[in-house]
């Protein structure tokens, strides 16, 4: 397995201090905290019942409110 070097702000590195379990490196927390992001949503693509182009435009509004935190 190889290594990179990255660099975060002091910030960064203190809010992954703090979330590091204590039998746990670096590494190790950074990739579990990746490993629980939610899937993209591309992911249900055709999941939902067929709906009407209006009704879309409005999913689609929302969710674009949401992604950008305008609710």
């Amino acid at each position: 397995m190889g290594y990179k070097t990255i660099s975060v702000s002091d910030a960064v590195y203190k809010m992954l201090q703090a979330e590091r379990r204590s039998d746990e490196s670096f590494t190790e927390t950074i990739g579990r905290h990746l490993a629980m992001r939610q899937p993209p949503l591309i992911k249900y693509a055709g999941a939902w019942k067929p709906m009407s182009r209006r009704e879309y435009l409005r999913v689609r509004e929302r969710l674009e409110k949401i992604r950008h935190g305008t609710s």
